[in-house]
């Protein structure tokens, strides 16, 4: 008899979100935030749609999973950096090449725009607080968020990316 015999429904429950937020990403990336909709969802996702309700209740709640999904991996991502410099690039990298965000800048800049200045959000706060101990200060912290809040707006190449990031260390350590 195995130890926890729901386990397998676990890990279905996890691939099926998984499933479900990427297709959400992907949908983004194609059609934007606001033409998208629980049916395109379901169908990008290849969930039925009762699957998708017994998921989430409507297209607001899987945008909050999103969003909380996307603010893991990318803390994730920063905390294997070897270093706050390297952290900071990676960031960079990944949020100035982001194809969801590219498409947001140009068909919901609305929506995006509310995102990125709800900087009390409960996902926000997370982010900074973890973005703080990986760079070693709040101060700094808090300036990365905004030079990365920026990027959403206008993204940088990998080299500059690495240069404003070798900045912002050099001037946080004098």
């Amino acid at each position: 008899m195995p130890l926890n015999k729901y386990a397998p429904q676990a890990a279905t429950h996890r691939r099926t979100q998984s499933a479900i937020l990427e297709g959400a990403k992907n949908l983004i990336s194609t059609v934007g935030l606001n033409k998208m909709s629980m049916i395109e969802i379901a169908d990008t996702s290849e969930v039925s749609r009762a699957t998708l309700y017994n998921h989430y209740r409507d297209k607001e709640s899987v945008i909050a999973a999103l969003c909380d999904s996307e603010i893991r991996r990318l803390v994730s991502i920063a905390q294997r950096a070897g270093n706050p410099t390297d952290a900071l690039v990676s960031l960079s990298m990944h949020v100035s090449a982001d194809t969801a965000l590219a498409n947001m800048r140009i068909h919901d800049p609305e929506s995006l725009t509310q995102a990125l200045a709800a900087t009390n959000h409960p996902l926000w706060v997370q982010f900074n607080n973890a973005l703080s101990m990986i760079v070693g200060s709040q101060i700094l912290a808090d300036i990365a968020m905004r030079w990365l809040i920026g990027q959403t707006l206008n993204p940088l190449t990998p080299d500059d990316s690495r240069l404003q990031a070798e900045f912002l260390i050099s001037r946080a350590n004098l």
